[in-house]
């Protein structure tokens, strides 16, 4: 069954699959895969609520794993609630502090309620586990611009570049 699940999933069939997760973790409901699949589902099909609920139940099933607390930050940040995301982020960082996707969309979410310097370590710290991670120096240019660091945000644009150059943000 979970094979099958998995099969739908990864064929984009995404509310088939989240129909069938949705009704294997009433069947299962100790089962930590089941509801992150079905977080994953409802992610993708944009249902937040469904998603976070999905991520939640996984990451209370198996606490001490980064990935559902990641997950959770990133559905509630799509669905806006940046300091609950951020909360999120931090769990995950907890647990795997070189993580650094949930450096990254840490940055986001401080981006997003204009914490500059904050948002900037983010980045900072994303980048000194990643190096090459175009979006991060993309996004910390902006950071910088909007702090008015303007030779510091066109090096960070230039270095997004160098790494991606048909990247048309950075650009």
């Amino acid at each position: 069954q979970l094979n099958a699940l998995m099969a739908l999933y990864h064929q984009g069939q995404l509310a088939a699959a989240a129909e069938r997760a949705a009704a294997l973790t009433e069947a299962f409901p100790g089962s930590f895969v089941l509801w992150n699949i079905l977080g994953a589902a409802n992610l993708r099909l944009r249902r937040l609520d469904a998603a976070i609920e999905g991520f939640q139940r996984a990451s209370e099933l198996k606490p001490a794993d980064p990935d559902t607390h990641y997950n959770v930050g990133v559905a509630l940040e799509e669905q806006g609630n940046l300091e609950e995301a951020i909360a999120a982020y931090q769990r995950a960082l907890a647990i795997k502090p070189d993580y650094a996707e949930a450096h990254y969309n840490m940055g986001n979410a401080l981006k997003e309620q204009d914490k500059w310097d904050a948002a900037v370590a983010a980045y900072q710290r994303a980048l000194a586990i990643k190096p090459d991670y175009a979006e991060a120096h993309n996004n910390m240019g902006y950071a910088l611009q909007e702090q008015g660091k303007l030779g510091q945000a066109i090096a960070a644009y230039e270095r997004a570049l160098a790494i991606k150059p048909d990247y048309p943000e950075a650009h």
